[in-house]
């Protein structure tokens, strides 16, 4: 029974393997897991069998770190992904070492020791702690709205505008991908019978249509799909490069994480409030765990740390479907992307601009779902300063010359790069320091 909320299928409920293996690949497609470890790997100049190795190591840990979020951890339909946060860093770090197998075997020493951090933060309870000193409604629903707005320039430009190929062909697919989106939606809204159908496999929909476009065009790779092997395991691990601990690295990886937990924060409250559920203090403590440990085997596998994929919320709204076992489904597509080489250069092939127009509009309904979750609040005249300078904040960042950016500081560089993290602590900052008002009501009540 679908809900006023709009979810058609709620967290606990069950649903057939095959529904959840489906429906999980939604969530892997949309989320484009892909692109920060190749990156990453262009950053450092890595060859392809470490770039390779890079990439199943990523899909490996996004797998494992899924599933234990979901089924052990925080158990929400919460899905593991590579940051784009800590990349600035991790290149530097490796290029600072003067060699990769040096330079990673300070990445994962790094990367470890911040992991153990977040873990201790969820052991200790600390974590909720400040959550629920500094983190009321109003700051969450607005770092929930920074979210979808800070990831819409990105879907936007790095996915349609500035992507490899004939801009005008990256239009034209992310516009018919996107259109193909909103028609399974629309008939599903006006036909209820064919919700089954249409919502939960609209997105599924969508890429097809947009990848067959693209196909015809000559924009889909198959030569790289044809060459790619069907197995092989992973081999760029911790075994490969080793561990060490360069207390620069660390410092910077403890910064690192520090941002990471900010935006993982936002992520979780933008999740709560699409499929209405409140986030319970042992939610929250379990949650920085699963985390830490999410982490700590992205470390031993040799990858970045991963985190909270926010444009799940989305994909949930779209499609209706909050089941947990659907993100389990999920967790073990990466895990066999990790092994199977042939699918991961299948979905590598789908075009940039295909999946920026199922990424717009997700980021969209993120930022929509933000902005519900004030709306529903009493706010005051210096409320409206807590929510409005994060977004401009927000904006502005994201708008910022690279070349500005470029010339602050390198642990700046690092906060700037992440324009939630600073809206988060806007928000946080303001909801402080702003003066409490009394409502209009209660100076008219005590009049009379």
């Amino acid at each position: 029974m679908k809900d006023n909320h709009g979810i058609l299928i709620g967290p606990d409920d069950k649903i057939s393997n095959s529904q959840a293996g489906l429906l999980g690949l939604q969530h892997v497609l949309a989320m484009d897991v892909y692109v920060p470890p190749i990156v990453l790997a262009g950053a450092v100049a890595m060859g392809s069998g470490a770039t390779s190795g890079l990439l199943q190591s990523t899909f490996l840990a996004a797998g494992i770190g899924t599933i234990l979020q979901t089924w052990f951890f925080m158990k929400m339909p919460v899905s593991q992904g590579p940051s784009f946060v800590p990349l600035g860093a991790a290149a530097g770090i490796i290029l600072g070492a003067g060699s990769l197998n040096g330079g990673m075997a300070n990445l994962i020493g790094a990367s470890l020791i911040g992991a153990l951090i977040l873990i201790l933060l969820g052991i200790t309870g600390i974590f909720h702690k400040i959550i629920s000193t500094l983190v009321p409604a109003l700051v969450g629903g607005t770092i929930i709205t920074c979210v979808g707005l800070s990831l819409i320039p990105t879907a936007l430009n790095s996915n349609i505008f500035q992507a490899s190929g004939n801009v005008n062909q990256n239009i034209l697919l992310a516009v018919v991908t996107a259109a193909t989106l909103l028609v399974a939606v629309m008939i599903s809204m006006r036909f209820p019978k064919l919700q089954r159908i249409f919502k939960t496999s609209s997105i599924i929909l969508a890429l097809l249509v947009g990848s067959s476009l693209a196909a015809t065009m000559g924009r889909f790779d198959w030569q790289a799909v044809a060459k790619a092997p069907w197995f092989s395991l992973p081999t760029q691990t911790v075994f490969h490069y080793g561990i060490h601990f360069s207390v620069p690295a660390i410092l910077t990886f403890v910064l690192i994480y520090a941002i990471l937990t900010t935006e993982t924060t936002g992520t979780w409250f933008a999740m709560g409030a699409v499929i209405n559920r409140d986030i319970s203090q042992k939610q929250w403590n379990q949650g920085i765990i699963g985390e830490g440990v999410s982490c700590l085997i992205a470390a031993l596998v040799g990858t970045t740390p991963v985190t909270g994929y926010s444009t799940n919320a989305g994909v949930i709204s779209i499609t209706g479907i909050a089941s947990k076992r659907v993100f389990i489904g999920a967790g073990v597509w990466f895990i066999l992307l990790g092994f199977c080489s042939k699918i991961s250069a299948f979905l590598a092939a789908i075009p940039a601009a295909v999946i920026g127009g199922v990424f717009a509009i997700i980021c969209v309904i993120i930022m929509l779902n933000g902005l519900n979750v004030i709306r529903s609040l009493d706010t005051s005249e210096g409320d409206i300063y807590v929510i409005g300078i994060p977004i401009i904040l927000t904006l502005a960042l994201v708008l910022l010359p690279a070349k500005v950016l470029a010339e602050t500081p390198q642990t700046v560089q690092y906060l700037l790069g992440s324009p939630i993290a600073v809206a988060a602590i806007a928000a946080i900052l303001l909801n402080l320091l702003m003066p409490k008002q009394t409502g209009v009501d209660e100076l008219a009540e005590e009049k009379i």
